[in-house]
């Protein structure tokens, strides 16, 4: 390429696109760092060795995203803690209104709460610019240990079927909390409201699309209850 070629145009260029873009890089990668924590947690309440390797393995998964998410904030020439820090009240919030009271809650939370996030950040992905959608729908794939988690739940609900009522009413309020805070984030933050509404040089989403995103958010969630043997 030549040396006096101009560069293509970024939707990056765009200085609110770009603040809300930044705000959506700070929000993931708290939510990433944040699940890592809590499931270091989490492994304390393991029933056995092999429960506490497996839910490690996850949080090294969730601390590989944040990785990835920490050096594409610092990519962009911004401080990665800076662009995290507004976003750790609203987790703060979550989690206090969400913390598991054992292990099987706490599996549960892993599996399904952080799913619904990542539903919506994967769908929300459709609408920015190609850099950030890569990295966002490659954060946002799970932690890859889906199988481990079903196989916990069903077979402590094979042995108390007690614990299916107990885990369906917790995976219900995860779900509320869920969409609760979802509705925080974009009340309190206006940059990234708009990235989320609307992406740069895209129609984004409008009332009908909303509808059908929250959909298919919903038969996803009730698809990994039953995995659970859970009704939603």
């Amino acid at each position: 390429m030549a040396k006096n070629a101009k560069q293509a145009p970024s939707a990056l260029d765009d200085p609110e696109y770009r603040r809300g873009i930044v705000e959506l890089l700070g929000l993931l990668a708290y939510g990433e760092i944040s699940a890592c924590e809590r499931l270091v947690a989490d492994a304390q309440m393991a029933p056995d060795l092999r429960a506490k390797v497996e839910v490690a393995a996850m949080a090294a998964a969730e601390f590989g995203h944040f990785e990835q998410l920490r050096d594409r904030l610092a990519e962009l020439g911004e401080d990665p803690f800076e662009a995290m820090a507004p976003f750790e009240e609203i987790f703060a919030r979550f989690h206090a209104k969400t913390k598991p009271s054992d292990f099987l809650e706490g599996l549960v939370k892993a599996y399904v709460g952080d799913s619904l996030a990542s539903d919506f950040y994967r769908e929300v992905a459709a609408y920015l610019d190609p850099e950030t959608r890569e990295i966002v729908v490659e954060t946002m794939s799970g932690t890859g240990h889906s199988e481990f988690v079903v196989d916990q739940v069903r077979s402590a609900i094979e042995a108390d079927h007690r614990v299916a009522g107990r885990l369906a009413l917790w995976g219900r309020r995860l779900m509320g909390e869920a969409l609760s805070q979802a509705q925080n984030v974009v009340a309190e933050r206006d940059a990234l409201s708009a990235v989320i509404v609307g992406g740069a040089d895209t129609p984004g989403l409008d009332l009908a699309a909303i509808g059908r995103m929250l959909t298919r958010i919903t038969e996803a969630h009730t698809g990994r209850m039953e995995s659970l043997g859970l009704s939603a």
